[in-house]
């Protein structure tokens, strides 16, 4: 049985943000939200990743929806294994209380459905519940908001539409504008009561959906897309990455990069920016990882996607999209404080780059695709359109897989030399064999020339002599053997010079210390485990693996980089690519390296006996 009261702590709940380590994501493909401690949902972007936000107070902005203890109480919160739903758990001075929170699985790209099962798991639950739907980022609040049957109330926050049904007591404003609106719940021991927000572009008609029948299809539509991964090591936590990359694949087939925007990698730097489209190298990664790991619908979403737009745009090919293809619009600031540290940034300036090392991944994605027996002559009209694009453009200076002042960046060309390898050794149609390997020795051989360190180790352009985590990529993607002098000493010289304590670091800023001037950068710290794991050093892969798969919170999510001092996350959250070189972690050093036996030993850089 569910009690009600109007006389209840109405609006209670931490709405300043939280340490992002503390917060939960749920995704259903075509936007996800931000769970925080208290039960708050602090970020949504409706109806898609791009949109503006409807729930912005984790940036400075007003919306949120909240549903958290009445009573003092302590935070915890757990995943459901291979899902995104996820349960918010306190503990109270004299109870047990849950509540069950999800996305609607699959998402519709029109309508948002936010599921919230209250559980009082031990004795009766006196909960504070309130709802602010503010879209645009809080330009426009809740308006017209009345009773239409039992306990479902409608009204509209600008252009969407909204509607709440589960209420088993008419809510009542709780500010004075009338914008936020709450009621307090009593849940006796045992029971639950479920809530279901619908948030939709599009007029909301006929009866409210089932709750009971939303939870069932939700949990088995998560059962059916999340495989097993029987084959991993760290199981758990790789399904979850798994998870994580799948909720943020939407229906197009895109992966957006991070459900967030405007979290700072550095306080009051500025260096914070808008990951909620689609970058070309990051799904990539994704789908190498999911190839790996023994699953095809990652992989096959990500040619997809990536072919439609080697088609639409050749070798303009943009280095991110939208989720639906389109351009990113340029970055603009908001009239919001933002995240503390960090600006209220939307948009991102990434169309007008070149990036070559994303035609060099599309060549990786596709010939992997081409050994799993899973493209077709679509897909190899689009690496042929790859492979042109590199032999023309791969004397321009490009903004590298950091997005910098373009350059010639060895990365760039030596993810092509691979990306040519691969494709090459899958077997492209037209007798192209020849020709894309002898592509990929010449630019294997001009960077070479431009990009050889007098010490024998790679280095990041010709007026670059410094290291980079993105360096040991190349040789783990075939563009140079792992027994190769360059490969052993640009890994030898990057761990002796650009980590520390198993952390690992893009680059050098300048003469200061590596963690003054920004976070371990965690797809690094996974790669070394798997440069580590090519040369057969399998203790020195594990501790590279287990140091990195523990930078997270307590959901287990991983953003950009690691603030290793204060052992805080920074940047936006989650992000894909960190989860995608974890779960590939996982699957790879399950076993040899691909092509290898398993060594018998061998010291830390001494020779394997």
């Amino acid at each position: 049985m569910t009690r009600t009261s109007s006389d209840s702590e109405l609006g209670k709940g931490t709405l300043a943000p939280h340490p992002l380590r503390q917060y939960a994501l749920l995704a259903d493909g075509e936007r996800g939200v931000l769970v925080g401690p208290r039960g708050e949902y602090a970020w949504m972007c409706a109806p898609r990743w791009d949109s503006d936000a409807v729930f912005s107070t984790l940036v400075g902005g007003t919306g949120v929806y909240v549903v958290t203890p009445v009573a003092r109480c302590v935070w915890g919160g757990y995943y459901e294994d291979g899902t995104l739903i996820w349960r918010s758990r306190w503990v109270t001075d004299d109870g047990i209380v849950e509540c069950r929170e999800a996305l609607a699985f699959p998402g519709d790209p029109h309508r948002a459905v936010l599921l919230r099962r209250i559980v009082a798991v031990r004795n009766a639950a006196r909960m504070s519940v309130v709802l602010e739907p503010c879209a645009g980022f809080g330009r426009y609040p809740l308006r017209g908001f009345s009773r239409e049957a039992g306990g479902v109330w409608a009204g509209r926050a600008g252009p969407l539409a909204v509607r709440w049904s589960g209420c088993a007591v008419a809510p009542r404003p709780v500010d004075p504008g009338g914008r936020r609106v709450g009621m307090e719940l009593t849940v006796e021991a045992g029971d639950c009561h479920d809530l279901v927000l619908e948030i939709s572009d599009r007029s909301l008609t006929g009866r409210p959906p089932d709750p009971g029948a939303l939870w069932r299809a939700t949990e088995e539509a998560w059962h059916a897309a999340v495989p097993p991964l029987g084959g991993t090591v760290a199981r758990t936590d790789a399904r979850r990455a798994y998870t994580v990359l799948r909720g943020l694949t939407a229906a197009s087939g895109g992966m957006v990069a991070s459900a967030t925007t405007s979290l700072p990698e550095r306080a009051e730097e500025g260096r914070n920016y808008d990951y909620r489209y689609v970058w070309i190298r990051d799904q990539c990664y994704a789908a190498q990882a999911a190839a790996a790991a023994g699953d095809t619908v990652l992989l096959d979403e990500a040619v997809r996607f990536v072919t439609a737009r080697l088609h639409q745009d050749g070798p303009r090919m943009a280095p991110a999209y939208t989720v639906e293809g389109r351009t990113v619009p340029d970055e603009r600031e908001l009239d919001l404080s933002g995240y503390p540290g960090g600006f209220d940034r939307v948009g991102n300036n990434i169309s007008g780059q070149f990036q070559l090392d994303a035609f060099g991944e599309a060549l990786l994605l596709l010939g992997t695709a081409a050994r799993h027996d899973r493209l077709d002559a679509d897909g190899w009209r689009a690496a042929v359109v790859a492979a042109q694009t590199i032999a023309r453009r791969r004397d321009e200076a490009d903004s590298g897989v950091w997005e910098l002042r373009p350059r010639l960046w060895a990365h760039s060309r030596l993810t092509c030399a691979a990306g040519l390898r691969c494709g090459a050794a899958a077997g492209p149609p037209g007798g192209r064999t020849a020709e894309w390997s002898a592509l990929a020795d010449r630019l294997v051989a001009d960077t070479a020339a431009r990009c050889l360190h007098p010490s024998g180790r790679w280095q990041r352009s010709p007026e670059d002599p410094g290291l980079d985590g993105a360096l040991l990529l190349p040789p783990l993607r075939g563009a140079l053997p792992a027994d190769d002098p360059r490969t052993q000493a640009t890994l030898r010289a990057y761990v002796e010079e650009l980590t520390e304590d198993h952390f690992a670091y893009r680059f050098r800023h300048g003469d200061q210390p590596l963690e003054a001037s920004e976070g371990a950068f965690l797809l690094c710290g996974f790669v070394t485990a798997l440069a580590e794991h090519q040369q057969g050093r399998e203790v020195a892969a594990f501790r590279w693996f287990e140091r990195n798969r523990a930078a997270c919170g307590p959901p287990g999510l991983y953003s950009e980089e690691y603030d290793v001092a204060q052992r805080q996350l920074r940047g936006n959250l989650p992000q894909a690519f960190v989860h995608a070189l974890m779960l590939e972690c996982a699957a790879r050093l399950a076993g040899p390296w691909p092509g290898t036996q398993r060594p018998g030993g061998g010291g830390a850089y001494g020779p394997k006996g």
